[in-house]
């Protein structure tokens, strides 16, 4: 069945399934929105925090007028995030939607993130006048192998006046298959306040804050592809992320230098399902324009850990960040300071 959104490579993955998609409406409007929230909000948390990541890679600021260009990618794991792979599905909580096996009990069923599979349910017609129709609940990306998240994107940094480290980080729009786009953008500042000290040169570590905000947008049509009826079918997500930490490094090492930093993420994350979608099946037959939007928030405390390796103008670093989900981050720069 035909992805809605896969936005993977460079990229935050969350998808739907259109055909589930098509069954769903046959639920009713209010019960695809309740199922679509708890269905994406998992992927949506995780992919607010793995685009938060990435910001330095070192506690000192670059002097007036050095400068790096970075390539940074991000692997975030859930493998053993049960509880972000399963949710709980309780018919008393929908209008028309139950189980065909064992009517009216809830049960765990699978997030944009897990691997359950084979859940069917029925929708009835209160009037009895339609037979009832039955479909398979979607599986998400464990089940098709998938267990993790990544994310990378270009940053660059230049150092302005004393301590002080401007940042920005895209990814060019790229299109997929002609009907999928996704793009990153973002902004972010260091300040190292060991430059403050007369005797900054000769401490053995570098303190300094950061803060990055981090963007992401993508766009799926699939007006082509959807068996439901309409025009202009679309998804259109955005995720929002911001990251405040204070980081410490050593410095004064030729090579090898060490980093760690403690910080807060906090961010949201809006899919918005649009275009006009005429349901001509099931008891609930209608249609929709712009049916809904799913919305998740995220934040936390985070921390990491890296090191990173100088090579003349070459350098490459590796983190691991420890968070609701954690994530793996390396990157490759060039520059001067």
């Amino acid at each position: 069945m035909k992805k809605i959104i896969f936005l993977v490579a460079f990229c935050c993955i969350s998808f739907v399934k259109a055909q589930d998609l098509n069954d769903l409406f046959i639920s009713g409007l209010e019960d695809a929105e309740r199922f679509a929230n708890d269905y994406l909000a998992p992927v949506q948390e995780a992919g607010l925090f793995s685009i938060s990541n990435g910001w330095y890679n070192s506690g000192e600021a670059k002097p007036l007028g050095g400068f790096e260009i970075s390539i940074v990618g991000n692997i975030t794991g859930f493998r053993n995030k049960d509880d972000k792979k399963a949710f709980v599905l309780d018919p008393a909580d929908y209008d028309n939607l139950d189980f065909a096996e064992n009517p009216g009990q809830a049960r765990e069923v699978s997030t944009a993130l897990g691997d359950i599979e084979n859940v069917i349910v029925v929708v009835e017609d209160d009037t009895g006048l339609l037979p009832p129709e039955e479909f398979e609940l979607p599986s998400g990306l464990a089940a098709e192998d998938f267990n993790f998240i990544p994310t990378g994107y270009i940053q660059a940094s230049v150092g302005l006046i004393k301590g002080l480290e401007v940042k920005a980080r895209f990814l060019p729009k790229i299109t997929m298959d002609d009907d999928a786009e996704i793009g990153l953008f973002g902004a972010g500042v260091q300040y190292e306040f060991t430059k403050l000290l007369p005797a900054d040169k000769l401490l053995p570590v570098a303190i300094s804050a950061v803060i990055g905000y981090t963007g992401l947008n993508g766009e799926y049509d699939f007006t082509e592809s959807l068996d439901v009826q309409g025009e202009g079918q679309r998804i259109d997500a955005s995720f929002n992320t911001w990251n405040f930490s204070a980081v410490v490094s050593t410095k004064n090492i030729p090579v090898i230098n060490f980093y760690g930093g403690i910080g807060y993420i906090t961010g949201s994350s809006d899919i918005d399902l649009l275009g006009d979608y005429v349901v001509t099946t099931g008891p609930f037959q209608a249609t929709y324009t712009d049916p809904f939007s799913v919305s998740t928030d995220a934040n936390g405390v985070a921390a990491n850990i890296g090191t990173k390796i100088k090579l003349g103008f070459f350098r490459i670093n590796a983190e691991y960040n420890i968070a609701e989900f954690n994530t793996f981050t390396a990157g490759i720069h060039f520059g001067f300071r």
